[in-house]
């Protein structure tokens, strides 16, 4: 008996999400328009006349302060992509077009949820290619003061993120998982992005942050959470790092085969991994799992890194 498994996936319609930018303040829409197998997740401006396409990899990162930034959001770029880019991931979303009506990505809720709800709203359609993966071959690894951030060779895909505030309220948080479709939308997808009042304050005396509130941040002062809700999970800051973790080692292009781990980590680490990923063409290599299989055998076999899809390295 052959069936299909691991075959490439785009969304089985396209669908529309508004909101505000957290640090505009602004309005911003975006659209997720299906895509075909191969095309990877792009970007395109739907504002700026003739705008080109960013595809959403790791070589187009702008900024890691705050956010993580694709491009130039003056321009042809945009900012905040990490949450969306954290659902599209989680759920196994290969291959999509997002058009966006300006420079800043909605905040939504300051978690994944309202887009996974979206994607389950449409579901996923199977393309007729096999599913593409980064397999990680030999530890690489990144320092930074005492923040550290590593990838390791592992037989599927595992997140194991550590956060060490100097604070009561949060302290040393650690969240650890095999990262599945399942585990994603039950204990991540709702984790807010979150912040100190006072840093907030001084982030909106710089222009940043204008549409940060208690409905789209966990926000703390003097060691308590002052949404009214409180915190989702006693851990939510960590399942938050973790979140973000899940959305920018996406930008690696294809889905990584290998365990993560972090330590005090952040945007910034994040995307410094996958720099010394690629540095390393010994690091990694592109393997891809056949679309259709005998029961009972799921293999997976080597290829070349540009016979397929989009180009990650």
């Amino acid at each position: 008996m052959t069936q299909h498994i691991d075959r490439q996936t785009t969304l089985a319609d396209q669908i529309t999400l508004t909101g505000i930018g957290v640090h505009s303040g602004k309005p911003a829409s975006i659209t997720l328009v299906p895509a075909d197998a191969g095309t990877g997740i792009v970007f395109q401006r739907t504002d700026v006349e003739n705008a080109r396409e960013m595809p959403a990899l790791w070589k187009n990162v702008t900024q890691t302060s705050l956010q993580t930034v694709l491009g130039d959001p003056s321009d042809n770029g945009m900012s905040t992509v990490e949450h969306l880019m954290a659902a599209l991931s989680g759920l196994g979303v290969d291959n999509l077009l997002i058009e966006i009506d300006g420079p800043e990505m909605p905040i939504m809720d300051g978690s994944s949820a309202a887009f996974v709800e979206a994607i389950d709203q449409v579901g996923l359609k199977r393309l007729d290619r096999g599913r593409r993966y980064l397999r990680v071959k030999k530890t690489v690894r990144v320092d930074n003061g005492s923040a550290w951030c590593e990838l390791q060779p592992y037989n599927g895909i595992h997140f194991d993120i550590t956060i060490d505030f100097d604070t009561p309220l949060i302290g040393k948080q650690q969240f650890a998982s095999d990262m599945k479709p399942d585990v994603f939308r039950s204990d991540l997808s709702r984790a807010r992005t979150f912040g100190n009042v006072k840093d907030v304050e001084q982030l909106w005396k710089m222009g940043f942050a204008l549409g940060s509130s208690l409905e789209n941040s966990v926000a703390i002062a003097d060691d308590k959470v002052l949404n009214p809700e409180g915190t989702r999970w006693s851990d939510e800051f960590a399942r938050h790092k973790a979140l973000d973790a899940v959305g920018d080692l996406s930008l690696a292009g294809l889905p990584i085969l290998g365990l993560y781990r972090s330590y005090k980590g952040g945007h910034k680490m994040n995307h410094a991994i996958l720099v010394k990923l690629f540095e390393d063409k010994d690091a990694f290599e592109i393997v891809e799992a056949p679309a259709f299989r005998e029961a009972g055998h799921a293999e997976t076999v080597g290829l070349a890194a540009a016979a397929f899809g989009p180009d990650v390295s």
